[in-house]
């Protein structure tokens, strides 16, 4: 794939964790499709851009008010092309509570995205975020 085609991939990944650390709902719903599904590390999927919106303005007022995500969602992101209009995308990284810039123990994920792009540019159709745990308990 092109590298214009990855860069724009990266980008919305980027421009994803910027919305999420400033606590701007509209601005992280608007990087999905309307009949995207955003899969929790809880299992809970919220189907379509109107709840993922909804559902992340409840959390940014709420208890994850001053949450940042930690790690670089759009340069550290594993980037694979299945068709010149699709793409897989998965990276690791985490949250603080309190903002810092280190996760807190406990909120390290790995989160897969797939992105297709939808009128010249990539948005998010599936997201699911897996909390990186220990299988042995």
């Amino acid at each position: 794939m092109t590298a214009t085609a990855e860069a724009g991939v990266r980008e919305v990944l980027g421009r994803l964790a910027d919305a999420w650390n400033s606590g701007d709902a509209a601005a992280y719903g608007r990087l999905f499709t309307e009949d995207a599904d955003y899969v929790t590390f809880f299992g809970m999927n919220f189907p379509g851009r109107e709840a993922i919106e909804s559902s992340h303005r409840a959390l940014f007022e709420g208890p994850l008010r001053g949450s940042k995500l930690t790690g670089s969602l759009g340069g550290a992101a594993k980037v694979r092309f299945v068709r010149p209009d699709v793409a897989v995308a998965v990276v690791g990284g985490g949250s603080s509570l309190s903002g810092a810039e280190v996760a807190d123990e406990g909120r390290e994920s790995t989160v897969s995205f797939v992105l297709v792009q939808e009128g010249g540019e990539w948005l998010i159709t599936a997201f699911q975020n897996t909390r990186v745990s220990d299988p042995r308990g």
